[in-house]
This record gives structure tokens, C-alpha cells and sequence, in this order.
């Protein structure tokens, strides 16, 4: 079975953030797209590049980085 990619919508990642949308706006890393995330812990929701998504720690409840802006 092939494993998701780490943007597609429904992906959660080791630290229980989970991927709801991309919004198509621009990243602060090169070539980056921001991703909409939810935290399953406490519910947080904000956004983080798509190279990130993999190793994203919630910043309201696991002392994650801050997110960005999603509009």
C-alpha cells in the first residue's frame, strides 16, 4: 500500500497535526505553498509550509513554532 503524501488533505503526522486543506497561498520557505493544520491534541488550528508538515509540532499546546497566516 502506498504511503499518503504528507499535503494531502487527511494526513497526520507523528505529532498528531493533521493536513485539512492547502490555501494556496504563498510559504516563507522557498517554493512553498501554506497547508491548513489541526492539532487532535487541543483542536489549534494553523498554517505551516508543506516541507514542514512532516515534523510540525502544534504551537498552542506542544511548543511548535508559530504558524502562519492562512488569510
Amino acid at each position: 500500500m502506498a504511503q499518503a503524501s504528507t499535503t494531502t488533505p487527511g494526513y497526520i503526522n507523528r505529532n498528531l497535526q493533521e493536513v485539512l486543506s492547502k490555501t494556496g497561498l504563498p510559504g516563507n520557505d522557498h517554493n512553498q505553498v501554506v497547508y491548513l493544520l489541526r492539532c487532535h491534541a487541543c483542536g489549534a488550528r494553523y498554517g505551516a509550509n508543506g516541507s514542514d508538515i512532516f515534523q510540525r509540532r502544534c504551537p498552542e499546546c506542544d511548543s511548535g513554532r508559530p504558524g502562519l497566516g492562512v488569510g
